[in-house]
């Protein structure tokens, strides 16, 4: 074998595209649960130099065991030069400590993956104080991709003259781009938190009166900055409220709770598979995986 990609079997479907699309042999690590929560994997017996290990990491705490192991096993069987392309990035948010003792998730996942992985390839990262992906894993690259301007293109075409609108601050760098794309305008809100689940969001000083306003972010977890912000616009005199997201996580009720609040559409990419996913990242992760 010139080049295997490796994936686990809940994500064979995007394993095989990108397999076929980049021309590298597949394979399916296999699973074992324990009676006592702990996995056995298997691994093909014998690996090429090259070798890509796909693993997005939502819900992460499980997988990044399986993690540790499949890189560590990939090592053993003959991979000299692995790349994990993570479609997800968990743990990027915890970028300082915010209070003290608390531990900055980001710096040491980060290590972590350096110390397991050769490159790190992952799409709208979370990363607000840290400058690029390269800086959180010492001594690796790391490879920051976006979808913003397939959701903007998805947009532009579904709702023609769009005001996308980013539910907060840190929305700002993937509407812009988005926007930028696509020649939409758009604009950002602004939030305070108080929790896990509550939340407030001020709308910018734009006149949404009569608009239909995209909302658009880079991951939906909870919902509830999404349906502040959904409320706003419609209270404000938007015509239409649609939500585009590439990370789609929507914990629990979250996507009923964004529908409850009158958007129209949810609509995501496929970096995590939901019901809402109408944009795929297999282009954009191909691509960048030719040049890594």
């Amino acid at each position: 074998m010139t080049g295997l990609l490796l994936c686990f079997d809940d994500e064979a479907r995007l394993g095989q595209a990108l397999a076929a699309a980049l021309g590298r042999g597949f394979a399916v690590i296999e699973r074992h649960s324990f009676p006592d929560g702990e996995t056995r994997l298997r691994l093909p017996a014998m690996l090429p130099v090259d070798v890509v290990l796909l693993r997005g990491l939502q819900q992460p705490n499980a997988k990044l065991t399986e993690l540790m192991l499949a890189a560590a096993g990939a090592r053993e069987l003959g991979a000299r030069r692995l790349t994990l392309v993570s479609p997800y990035l968990a743990y990027m948010r915890q970028d300082i400590a915010f209070t003290p003792g608390e531990v900055v998730s980001q710096r040491h996942l980060g290590h972590a993956l350096a110390a397991w992985f050769d490159v790190v390839v992952t799409i709208d990262p979370h990363l607000h104080r840290v400058a690029t992906l390269d800086a959180v894993l010492p001594g690796r690259r790391g490879v920051a991709l976006t979808a913003a301007p397939l959701l903007g293109a998805w947009v532009a075409a579904q709702v023609p003259g769009a005001l996308l609108l980013g539910p907060d601050e840190e929305a700002e760098q993937w509407v812009s781009a988005a926007a930028r794309a696509l020649g939409l305008d758009h604009a950002v809100c602004r939030k305070q938190r108080h929790g896990d689940r509550e939340v407030e969001v001020a709308l910018p000083t734009v006149d949404v009166r009569g608009r239909a306003v995209v909302l658009l972010d880079d991951v939906a977890s909870t919902g509830r900055t999404l349906v502040a912000a959904a409320r706003g616009a419609l209270a404000a005199g938007a015509t239409s409220v649609d939500v585009a997201v590439t990370h789609g996580l929507f914990i629990g009720d979250a996507a009923e709770q964004i529908r409850a609040a009158g958007v129209r559409h949810l609509w995501s990419s496929d970096s995590v598979p939901h019901a809402s996913n109408v944009v795929s990242v297999l282009p954009l992760l191909a691509a960048a995986l030719r040049e890594a």
